[in-house]
Formats: C-alpha cells, sequence, structure tokens
C-alpha cells in the first residue's frame, strides 16, 4: 500500500515542516532573551498554558485526520471531503470560543497559575497572552488543512507553508526586539502575523479540486451529524486526554515557578529545546495516523500490523540518531543565551535526562498510541495515558520536586517515568492485537 519511496515522502517533508514549526518556538524563545530572563520566564510560563488550547486543536484535527484517512483507504472521496469541510467548520467555532474565554479571563488565569511569579514576569505574562489568544483561530484553522493534506500524503504542501510562516516570524522577532525594542510584543506579533498566513494560505489550497479530496463551501456551511459524531468519537477521548496532559504541565509550571527565576528560565530554555529533540517522534505520529488510517479503512488488518512494526522500527532509529545529535550540540547552542552559567548548567542536564528517554521510551508512549487511535481503539489509549500523566507525572513531580527538593530535575525525572509506563502497556496491548476489532466508517 506504501512503497518506501511513499513513506519516504510522507515523512522527509513532514519532518522539515515539524523542525521549522518548532525553530518558531525556538527563535522566540531565544530573540527574548536578550530583553532579560523577567522576559524568558513570561513567555515560558505562557507558552506552556497556550500548549493546552494548541493541543486541543490538534486533538480535533486528528480526529478528522483519521476519518478522513479511512474514507481515502475505504475509496470514498467525496465523502473524505465533506469530512475534511466539517473539521474546519467546527474548528473554527471551538477556536473562537476559546479565544473569547482567554480574553476574557486571562488576568485571572495567571494570577491563579503563576500569581507567585515577581510582578515583573508578571506583566510579560499578561502581554505575550493576549496577543496569544488572537491566533488561536489561525492555529485551528491550519490544523485543520494540514490534517487534510497529510491525509492525501501531500505533506509537502504543508511544509512550504511552513518555510514561509518561519521565515515571517524570525523576520519579525529581528525587528521587533532589536529594531522597535518591543520587548515580549516584539515576539508575540511576528508569531501571530505568521499563524495568520499560514491558515489563509493552507485555506486556499484546500478548495483546490486537483487535490482529489477537498473543501467545499457547501459542505463548511452546515452541520453533518454523522460525519461530526465520528470525528468528535476520536478527537474527544484524544482532546480530554490531551487537555488533562497540558493542564498537568501547566500546573507544574506554577510549580516550577516556587523554584526561581533561574530554574524557570532554564526549563522554559530546555522544554524549547525538548520540543526540537522530540521532533522525530511528532513527525510520525500523523505518518501512523495517515498509514494505518487508510489500511484499516480499506479493511486490510494485516497490512496495518505490518506498517505498524515498520514504522516503529524507522521512529526508534532516526529517533536515537536525532537525539544523540541535537544533545551534542546543546552546550554550543547555550552559548547564544544571554542567560546566567548555572541556568545554562541546568539546561544541558534536563536535555539529557529528557533525551535518553525520548530514545528509548517515547516512541512506544506516542506514535504508537496515535496509530492505535487511527485503527479506532481510542477509549484504551486514553484512559492508560491518563493514568500515566496523573499517577506518574503529576505525583511523582510534586514528589520528587517537592518533597525529595530536586527542583525541576525531579519534574523531569516523573515524565520519564510516565513515559515509561505507557510504553510497556502500549506495546502489550499491541501484541495482543485488540485494536483489529474496531470499525469507525
Amino acid at each position: 500500500m506504501f512503497s518506501n519511496k511513499d513513506l519516504r515522502r510522507l515523512i522527509a517533508p513532514l519532518f522539515l515542516e515539524q523542525l521549522l514549526v518548532i525553530l518558531v518556538g525556538l527563535a522566540d524563545i531565544f530573540v527574548i532573551s536578550f530583553a532579560g530572563e523577567a522576559a524568558v520566564s513570561g513567555v515560558s510560563l505562557v507558552n506552556s498554558f497556550n500548549t493546552i488550547f494548541i493541543f486541543l486543536f490538534t486533538a480535533l484535527a486528528s480526529g478528522g485526520a483519521v476519518i478522513v484517512s479511512q474514507y481515502i483507504g475505504g475509496k470514498k472521496q467525496d465523502t473524505a471531503g465533506e469530512s475534511a469541510s466539517q473539521l474546519l467548520m467546527i474548528s473554527i467555532l471551538f477556536s473562537l470560543g476559546i479565544m473569547a474565554v482567554v480574553l476574557f479571563f486571562g488576568y485571572s488565569l495567571m494570577q491563579l497559575l503563576f500569581g507567585k511569579v515577581e510582578q515583573e514576569v508578571m506583566d510579560a505574562c499578561l502581554v505575550y497572552l493576549r496577543v496569544s489568544a488572537y491566533s488561536y483561530p489561525a492555529i485551528a484553522i491550519y490544523n485543520a488543512g494540514a490534517a487534510l493534506f497529510r491525509s492525501i500524503g501531500k505533506t509537502s504542501t504543508t511544509m512550504y507553508i511552513a518555510v514561509i510562516s518561519n521565515l515571517i516570524n524570525v523576520i519579525g522577532n529581528i525587528i521587533g526586539v532589536f529594531g522597535l525594542h518591543a520587548g515580549v510584543e516584539g515576539v508575540a506579533y511576528p508569531s501571530l502575523i505568521a499563524r495568520t498566513f499560514s491558515a489563509v494560505a493552507v485555506t486556499l489550497l484546500c478548495f483546490r479540486k486537483e487535490n482529489g479530496v477537498c473543501y467545499k463551501i457547501q459542505w463548511i456551511c452546515r452541520f453533518h451529524g454523522g460525519l461530526l459524531k465520528k470525528i468528535l468519537k476520536i478527537a474527544v477521548p484524544n482532546g480530554v486526554e490531551q487537555g488533562i496532559f497540558q493542564f498537568v504541565k501547566v500546573a507544574l509550571s506554577s510549580v516550577v515557578a516556587l523554584f526561581g527565576t533561574s530554574q524557570i528560565a532554564a526549563n522554559g530554555i530546555a522544554q524549547s529545546i525538548w520540543s526540537l529533540a522530540a521532533l522525530v517522534c511528532v513527525t510520525m505520529g500523523p505518518v501512523f495516523i495517515t498509514v494505518i488510517g487508510q489500511c484499516m479503512g480499506g479493511g486490510d488488518a494485516k497490512q496495518a500490523e505490518y506498517y505498524f512494526r515498520k514504522l516503529l522500527k524507522i521512529t526508534i532509529l532516526i529517533s536515537v540518531v536525532w537525539n544523540v545529535a541535537v544533545f551534542a550540540l546543546t552546550p554550543l547552542v547555550m552559548q547564544f543565551y544571554d542567560v546566567a552559567e548555572d541556568t545554562k548548567t541546568l539546561t544541558v542536564l534536563l536535555v539529557l535526562i529528557h533525551n535518553i528517554f525520548n530514545c528509548i521510551a517515547f516512541p512506544f508512549a506516542d506514535p504508537l498510541g496515535k496509530g492505535m487511535r487511527a485503527a479506532g481503539d481510542v477509549k484504551f489509549t486514553m484512559i492508560v495515558s491518563l493514568a500515566t500523566t496523573i499517577g506518574a507525572r503529576l505525583i511523582f513531580s510534586l514528589f520528587f520536586a517537592i518533597v525529595m527538593r530536586m527542583g525541576v530535575i525531579g519534574i523531569a525525572w516523573a515524565m520519564c517515568l510516565d513515559w515509561c509506563i505507557r510504553a510497556v502497556v502500549f506495546y502489550t496491548h499491541f501484541q495482543r492485537g485488540k485494536w483489529k476489532q474496531f470499525q469507525l466508517i
């Protein structure tokens, strides 16, 4: 169904796209570091909060991608296009609602989550949050369009959009911080402009009939209960899982805020580098969804199992090479950050811990789980993920960080424990083959 050449054409552009998207976040943190550690801390805290909603939008798009992929595998192109159009419609409505809530309650939320930080850090949080909220609809709309292109295997399209978007963001950051001396706003507004461009560009391209599967106005402007139910059947459990996962991360960010500006800054910079290190698994998640979704949509569970194993081997191999390379470059990259030496040393240690387990556990904890969701095995993956997020990551983070006085290092160890437990459970479940019994369309 997918030759090695087909897989390369699917993986390579998606890898480059995700790399460029992550560089947007790295550019924000890097440039804002020249405005002081308070600014770095404010941006990193809000980024952890924003990730809750970004992952909710991603979960919604992933639900749509599963359904679209299965309809493509079943040779139902029109129904796939209508499903994609319904995904766009619900993404717009959902993101506008989230934007309104955050703009209205933003100050209260920041006080609740990060009220213990210094006033200078809180001021940076509020500025960055307000501008970030305006970009929520653009993020959701882009994710919906990207889900369509990934489902049809045209990942090069979203890669080109990411290239232009990344250039807009980086140039805007440089102008905003060094030219206009706008501080936090100097990195916030370029991100808003870049995300808006991505949303508009991908949406226009999704209307092209040449894609084989495309948007249509009449499909966008009406509710199709049956298709929405199928999309939400995947998206809601995934969204609940991701929402709680990100909420736990935000709660832990408020714990990090208790350890002082140096540890906040180190954690923020490390998380940016972690995002880069996790790039392979982030890339392979949509690949699993597309490939497994089309196999299961075509009714071929045996073929799906073959690609499960093949994609896992690819993920682990590339992940090991990539994580080693990222860690090797981390001390060099840290020389460019205008932060204290203790902050740099702590950041390097956090990256080392993360990268080791990102190689050996995360491929089984994340991409494998996405593949099982694409087969329709949603409830099991949600329950396991919630159990490990709360039972391992949250509880042990509090124990290691506060009781054992390990600070942000303890939170990193708890994260790795979460991955290890989830990896063992997911792989055992995959081996038993229960994921083959589900039918989505």
